[in-house]
């Protein structure tokens, strides 16, 4: 008898502890849009059966929008093969772009977005503004609905936790986030077993590797420095091993004082360390992140920080034996979680716009999606895990996706996730113009807390701020 996937009190969002306090405002063009007309009502759904459960109507076509990034957009080929299977006649518009606001804003201010959007990437559309403005459809019955591949359950219940928690706004499911993503420490473990290195568990001995790591001539640690985002993850994850999960709440939260907690300035000065004692890549802060990332497939530098993505990104570049492996960041004295676990994520947001023409095919695309066979598919093009529990099983992985896997696995309960950079959206260049200037070693850690604190302050008093508190 399938039981429902547990849900972990440490690092997903309890859904009675997520409050929208404060409602007001949102972009011009989404509140344009908010009250425009069309889209899709049930007057214009086919009859509900077990096997068409939201009622799509076989022949009503089908529009598919992917972000074209790390993970490409082979797997949504294969997703919408199986939606054709069950609905032959219906024809799929497929379109993969990198630029998703720019092409998408007039879609939605036109009231005819696509009936699924995969809306990630650097010029994703505000996902806070889109569920606060009334823009996105309700998932609920998706998740509720049969699952399959998996006998007796529903969606929902073959999901890991982080999959409803990160997707829910004021207690409604409004974003399937598809991608389980791991972060870490990625190296080439071909590569440290010729040196007989091993990634770390202690920061002092990740110093000493560093310090023997660059007298062979190679950098020990490159990142991806147009895009801070990515060196950002490594002062987080510091910052929450060392303080707990705790840490993370309070700054989700916009609590008074929470970028300045002992923990994120203790992460703040071991990235300045980092780069005041020469184990940065000279010229890594000016690199976008195929330039920093194909100089570690060279040899240049022995780290990057990155998620499960970089081994897909990579792979028409990384040399023959190349293996792809992720390490859990090594701990700060005084840490108070394990070695073995880390920031995992669930990402690459996907959406059905309450405005699409066709809701219930967006539905039943998303069903598609997380049937055993097309997270299977998916991990096989693109060597990362899915929100679905259990579909690597039986498959032959590569490095990288075995690597993140384990630390899923080894973390358990004790990973974790934040949620700031995607509630507050006007905060979060200005932290990652702070860790910018860490990481390059034009400010310290007092001025990077103090920073980073001014702009959380700024979020909170913005009477535009719709502010959500997070707890254990």
């Amino acid at each position: 008898m399938p039981h429902p996937v547990p849900q972990s009190r440490r690092i997903f969002l309890q859904r009675a502890g997520v409050a929208a306090v404060a409602v007001a405002g949102g972009s011009t063009f989404l509140n344009a849009c908010a009250s425009s007309g069309g889209g899709n009502t049930d007057d214009n759904r086919g009859e509900r059966t077990d096997e068409n459960p939201f009622g799509v109507e076989a022949t009503a076509p089908l529009s598919v929008v992917i972000f074209d990034g790390g993970y490409g957009d082979e797997y949504a080929k294969f997703h919408q093969g199986l939606y054709n299977e069950v609905f032959p006649d219906s024809e799929i518009s497929h379109k993969a772009i990198t630029d998703i606001r720019q092409q998408m804003q007039p879609l939605f201010n036109a009231g005819n977005p696509p009936d699924v959007l995969d809306n990630a990437g650097a010029e994703a559309m505000p996902i806070s503004t889109l569920a606060d403005t009334g823009q996105l459809a309700d998932l609920s019955e998706l998740f509720a609905a049969d699952a399959l591949g998996f006998d007796g359950m529903t969606v929902e219940e073959t999901l890991n936790p982080v999959a409803i928690e990160s997707g829910e706004y004021d207690g409604k499911p409004l974003v399937l986030n598809y991608a389980l993503q791991v972060y870490g420490l990625w190296y080439d473990r071909a590569l440290f077993d010729e040196n007989g290195w091993e990634p770390a568990e202690t920061w002092d001995d990740f110093l000493a590797l560093c310090e023997e790591i660059k007298g062979t001539g190679m950098a020990p640690l490159a990142h991806q420095g147009k895009y801070p985002y990515y060196i950002e993850q490594l002062l987080w994850d510091l910052a929450v091993k060392h303080g707990g999960p705790e840490v993370a709440y309070a700054i989700d939260s916009l609590e008074p004082g929470a970028w300045e907690h002992e923990s994120m300035k203790l992460a703040a000065e071991a990235i300045a360390e980092l780069k005041s004692k020469g184990y940065m890549l000279e010229g890594t802060e000016g690199l976008d992140h195929i330039q920093s990332q194909t100089a570690w497939n060279e040899h240049k530098a022995a780290f990057i920080t990155c998620g499960s993505w970089l081994e897909n990104e990579q792979k028409e570049v990384a040399p023959e034996g190349f293996e792809t492996t992720v390490s859990p960041t090594p701990l700060l004295d005084g840490a108070t979680l394990p070695f073995d676990c880390g920031r995992v994520e669930a990402a690459e947001a996907f959406i059905v716009p309450a405005k699409a023409q066709n809701v219930p095919g967006g539905l039943e695309y998303m069903r598609q999606m997380l049937s055993k066979e097309g997270a299977a598919e998916f991990t096989k093009l693109t060597a990362a895990p899915t929100v679905v529990d259990g579909a690597t099983e039986g498959l032959e992985l590569t490095p990288g996706a075995t690597s993140a896997i384990a630390i899923i696995d080894s973390g358990g309960d004790n990973n974790w996730n934040y949620y700031y950079n995607k509630w507050y959206t006007p905060m979060e260049p200005k932290i990652g113009s702070a860790v910018a200037e860490l990481a390059a070693g034009r400010i310290d850690a007092d001025e990077f807390v103090s920073r980073a604190q001014k702009a959380a302050d700024e979020a909170a008093e913005d009477p535009n701020t719709v502010k959500r508190t997070r707890s254990a």
